[in-house]
This record gives C-alpha cells, structure tokens and sequence, in this order.
C-alpha cells in the first residue's frame, strides 16, 4: 500500500504538472509518508519541489492544542523558514494574501470519517476559495478509519457551521479526497481538483476495515483522537460534546467512555438493551468508573460505560455508533426525566443555537430524545431515508473498492 503523499513522492509522473509551480501545503501532525516523515519535511527535502508556504486547521500544523476553539497562530516554520497560517486563529477561511502565497494547495489531512470534524470544514472554505482565486487544489489521499459504512442524518438547510460545512450525513464513510470531489461537485466549484490516490488500500478488508493494520502507525490527527477505536466510535460519541455528560476528555480515552458522576450507567445499560437491543450490536460495551482530570466534571468519580471494538465482538457492518449514543441519551431522559442533559455554551464560535443541534445538524434529535412518546423506531424511520440517499448519491465519487 502507498498512501497519497507516497505516490506524489515516489512517481515522477503526478509530480510532473506541478513543475516550476509554488506549493502550499495543508496539514498536521499525522500528515505523514509512509516511513513516519512529516509531509513538510519531506517535501521541502524534495529537489523538484518548491514549497512557499503552509497552512495548519484546527489543532496546529506541528503541536496539538487541546479542545475546541483553542486557536494557533500565524508563525514561521522554525525548520525551513517559511509561513505557516493559522486557519484556526484570527480567520478561519483563507484571506487573499494568504492565497496569494501558492499557485497549489497541497492537503494532506488525516480525517477520521465524521461530518463534524472541523477539518472537513477547512477543506470546503478552502476548496471555495481556491475556486474563486484560480488556484489549484491537490489532495494526498489517506485512510478513513472508520472505513465505508454510512451512518445518521444529513445535515439540514440553515444548520450549516463549522461541525457542518454541507448537507453531509454524521458517518459519510469517504477518504478525504472522495469528500473533497463530491464538495466541489455538491458546490458547483470550478477549479482544478487532483486527488493523488491511495496504491493498495481496501476499505473493505478485515481486519482493519478502512485502517490498513500493521501497514501504518496511528498518530494522532487531533489530539483526543488517540485510536482506531476511537475513530470508530466518534461518529456517536461526538454527541456528548453537546451533553454535560463527559466524553472521557481529561482521561487516556477520550471519546471512548461517556459517564457523569450522578447517573448509574448499569441501569441505564439495562435499559437501553429494553429499548432497542439489535442497535448495540457488534461491539462490546462494558460498564466502567472513571475520573477526568480536566474537563467536565474533574476531579468527579463518573459511573460510565467504554465501547469497543477492538476485540472478537466486533462486527464493522452491524456497528452503529450514532445510534448506541442515541439511544444512550434517550435511556437517560426516560430514566432520569429532569435530568438536564443538553449543555448551553459557546461551541465552535456559535453562541445562540445549541451544541447538540449543531452537532446533529437539526433539532430533531434533541426534540426525538425529549419526546417521552416517541421511540427507537421513529428515530430509525428519520435515519434510514438518509442514510440510503447518502448511500446513492456518493457513489460516483468513490475511487477505492465498495462493496
């Protein structure tokens, strides 16, 4: 298996159009070649390459900074001495002297597969931008982690932020260069748009499923996304960013357990498994304690639950990580009627609609969740249709197997 930056690197003919061009470069820690060199670095060590500038999302180009809306700086490369731009800092889409610095924008960022993963975000401001300024795009292809399986709902018309630059279901099952195709296309965008893909890589292969095992290390692409059992659960779990719940930050395995220290998760385990027990198939969960360090709810014992899927109970079609946290959360309102659930604070730079709502693209979730009538099926009745138009409608943008 090659992966995008390994192709670009390695074969003379992707390189040759972009000759006497200046080059940008979008990325972050896990931007990587195959023998674990950062793509700036090995790019900038390549003599036909002419690197003028690079640009760093949410989380930095080289350092990680911690949470949401926690923003990096503009600086110079202390290595090689050219501008890296924030477009998580001051601005969030590119200013026109920053697009003024590159002829190609080179993207290389590790996903993990879910809508609301601000990179997604960055990709389409940039993708418009570069359309509107003449600019060419790239995208070194890399892995989805969480493989090809579609899972949720689609972003609503007027929910657009930045956890949710377009109309895209929760767990969109694409490579980023897939995802950036259909952007362009879904936006009407003109503009040279080169994915350098992937050599070898089977989304639909065991054991990895979208992650080639053993072939590449995992290294952090923002720094609470800290294992493939993490990029498989985050499609669900991001949806307690928008709860008092904590989602494990301030733990060793954040966005992997959910608890909060005055909920009994054993007897919400219980009921969940009453509600809707073909919707927590194929993982094992297990009940557990923790305690942040930061976060929500420091320094608290937390009765919780951990999701796994990095054992023999794992079955990558049957997995529905979206609808166990649903379900999760309806098992709280139903079990703990008063309980306030949805947490109101400013999130990803909005300040008048709630986390949840942005997070889920919609009210819909949140209203489903309140509702003491309404039940799994209708929640399923909502998804379904989403998920089979998602399903129909990425297919000629798929360039890797789908079964």
């Amino acid at each position: 298996m090659q992966l995008g930056i390994d192709e670009l690197l390695g074969n003379p003919r992707r390189r040759r159009p972009l000759a006497g061009k200046r080059l940008a470069l979008l990325g972050h820690p896990a931007s990587l070649t195959m023998d674990g060199r950062h793509t700036l670095d090995a790019l900038m060590d390549s003599p036909e390459i002419r690197v003028t500038a690079a640009f760093g999302a949410q989380h930095g180009m080289r350092g990680d900074k911690q949470d949401n809306m926690i923003e990096s700086a503009d600086y110079l490369d202390p290595r090689h001495g050219i501008p890296v731009f924030s477009l998580y800092g001051e601005v969030r889409y590119p200013t026109d002297a920053m697009l003024e610095t590159f002829d190609v924008l080179l993207v290389d960022l590790q996903d993990i597969g879910t809508r609301i993963y601000t990179y997604v975000t960055t990709l389409a401001y940039l993708l418009e931008a570069c359309a509107d300024k003449g600019k060419a795009l790239w995208v070194l292809d890399r892995p989805n982690p969480a493989g090809r399986p579609v899972e949720g709902s689609l972003l609503e018309a007027g929910w657009e932020s930045f956890v949710g630059a377009a109309p895209i279901i929760m767990r969109h099952g694409l490579t980023f260069g897939e995802l950036a195709l259909w952007l362009a296309d879904t936006k009407g965008l003109e503009l040279e748009l080169e994915v350098v893909t992937m050599t070898g890589y089977e989304p639909q292969a065991g054991p990895g499923y979208g992650w080639p095992l053993h072939r590449i290390s995992w290294v952090n692409p923002s720094p609470n996304a800290s294992s493939l059992n993490m990029a498989r659960c985050f499609p669900g779990t991001v949806l307690f960013e928008g709860t008092i719940l904590s989602e494990g930050r301030g733990t060793s395995t954040p966005l992997e357990i959910i608890g909060a220290p005055d909920l009994d998760f054993e007897r919400l385990l219980g009921r969940m498994s009453k509600l809707r027990p073909d919707w927590l198939e194929g993982c094992r969960l297990r009940s557990c304690w923790f305690e942040p360090t930061f976060h929500k709810h420091a320094g608290k014992l937390c009765s919780g639950l951990q999701i796994h899927t990095d054992n023999h109970a794992y079955r990558h079609e049957r997995f529905r990580p979206y609808r166990i946290a649903a379900l999760l959360l309806k098992a709280v309102r139903l079990e703990y009627p008063d309980y306030p659930i949805w947490r109101d604070f400013p999130y990803e730079y909005e300040t008048e609609r709630l986390a949840i709502d942005l997070l889920t693209g919609g009210t819909f979730l949140r209203e489903w969740v309140d509702d003491p009538v309404a039940g799994p099926d209708d929640l399923e009745a909502r998804l379904v249709p989403d998920e089979t138009v998602w399903t129909r409608d990425r297919q000629p943008f798929l360039r890797y197997p789908c079964s």
